[in-house]
């Protein structure tokens, strides 16, 4: 008799278990509240840090998070995808000590696990409301934090997406063991519930005219985010192939994910090591992750890394694949030459080094394509090797009308940085409303 296969939610237990009461209250009493306070600094949201965590301290969990969604209105989250180690946590004064940092990301999911699971609301600020109009196109983080920002100042929004759910990546591309899709869709509601409209299956050029937004609202903002994963320029790759973000969004959507006995993920960064330790935990025997250069020049953080090697993925350094076969993938070695436009070493390959590695099911995760095909249909608005160009301080674009923030710009940053880019270019069209007459 077989034994029944653990669930997803068994399979992708959360790596940093929340904090207990008592736990959040002695970890947030060792917090020394900083007068320069070098954590919010390090946070690009600024995120009153000290403030937040001296609410806990005092038993104060919804002036907590209410301290924490007045910076981060996605603030559930990025407690659990953000890379602490090298932001807050990271520039903690702690570490000057000889000490453990504070556990900042885990106060903070304390504080907003709990105001989320009491149902608690947000009031909105009185402001003057306005009858302008503003348009988010794209759903991910970037245009959440832009709608509620907006929201809070006065202003009518509507996010347009073109899939069947919002949330972006945080709903359909992070790990599950970091951020469930249930809490991704807790924020999208949250935001919804302050008075945004949110369109799913809405898709410009098919059932969403650029016409008409331009003629219905006010200002437009761009946050669609990067398009499909790059494959292999070997025709085999796609014979028992997967884009990794496929392969994530495909289990946490509970969709049947066969996955080979013997796997191998082509890639870097952080998509890379979450595609791996998925693929381990699904029931791989081997999981080898390959990436181009030496472990040094990994896109992925450290600590990362470090978890990929603890559960149980083997790392490749210095190879990449040359033919792909039905159970197997032949590699070659490379050599390192000068810094490519990214500051890291070219590679080359070196040849008669080949050798094969046992694969019966490939995953890709070597970068995301651009959406060039829909960012051409906003006319005016200037491109840069496939990035929106924008006013770093109003994340306005060249055509007056547009705004823009998120990985369309940025090419592929952080939850926390989508966020802070979200909040800067509501300001910058506040502002720019402001100023000009309404008209029609």
């Amino acid at each position: 008799m077989t034994a029944e296969r653990p669930s997803i939610d068994a399979l992708f237990s959360d790596l940093h278990p929340s904090l207990s009461r008592q736990a959040a209250i002695v970890e947030a009493n060792r917090c020394l509240n900083c007068f320069d306070a070098p954590c919010t600094a390090a946070c690009p949201t600024h995120i009153d840090v000290p403030g937040f965590i001296g609410k806990i301290a005092r038993g104060n969990l919804r002036g907590s998070a209410l301290r924490i969604l007045d910076a981060n209105i996605l603030g559930l989250s990025c407690s659990r995808v953000c890379p602490v180690d090298v932001l807050c946590e990271g520039a903690c004064v702690m570490h000057g000590r000889g000490e453990r940092p504070i556990a900042i990301g885990l106060l903070q999911r304390h504080a907003m696990e709990h105001f989320h699971d009491s149902g608690a609301r947000m009031t909105l600020p009185v402001v003057p409301q306005s009858a302008r109009r503003v348009a988010c196109v794209g759903g991910g983080p970037a245009s959440l934090a832009c709608a509620a920002e907006l929201r809070r100042l006065g202003y009518q929004v509507t996010i347009f997406e073109s899939r069947a759910a919002a949330g972006g990546l945080n709903t359909f591309g992070v790990a599950e063991y970091k951020l469930n899709a249930s809490d991704s869709r807790r924020e999208v509601e949250f935001v919804r519930s302050l008075g945004v409209a949110i369109e799913t299956g809405a898709t410009v050029g098919e059932n969403l005219s650029l016409e008409e937004l331009e003629s219905n609202y006010a200002a437009i903002f761009i946050g669609i985010g990067l398009g499909a994963g790059f494959s292999l320029e070997s025709a085999a790759a796609g014979t028992h192939g997967i884009d990794a973000l496929r392969f994530i969004e495909a289990y946490k959507k509970r969709e049947p994910v066969p996955v080979g006995r013997q796997v191998i993920v082509i890639g870097g960064g952080n998509t890379a090591i979450d595609a791996a330790c998925a693929a381990k935990r699904l029931g791989a025997e081997e999981v080898t992750l390959a990436y181009r250069r030496r472990e040094r020049e990994m896109p992925a953080f450290a600590f990362e890394i470090a978890h990929a090697r603890a559960e149980g993925v083997s790392l490749l350094f210095q190879v990449e694949p040359f033919a792909v076969h039905a159970e197997a993938v032949q590699f070659r070695k490379t050599r390192l030459t000068e810094p490519d436009a990214s500051g890291r070493p070219a590679t080359a390959p070196d040849f008669g080094t080949e050798f094969t590695v046992p694969c019966d099911m490939l995953i890709t995760a070597i970068g995301q394509s651009k959406l060039l095909d829909l960012l051409q249909r906003f006319q005016g608005v200037e491109l840069c090797n496939g990035r929106v160009v924008i006013d770093p301080a109003t994340g306005r674009t060249s055509n007056s009308k547009y705004f823009a923030g998120g990985d369309c710009v940025s090419g592929g940053r952080e939850v926390v940085d989508a966020v802070a880019d979200g909040k800067r270019a509501a300001r910058g069209i506040a502002a720019m409303l402001s100023r000009e007459p309404a008209r029609g």
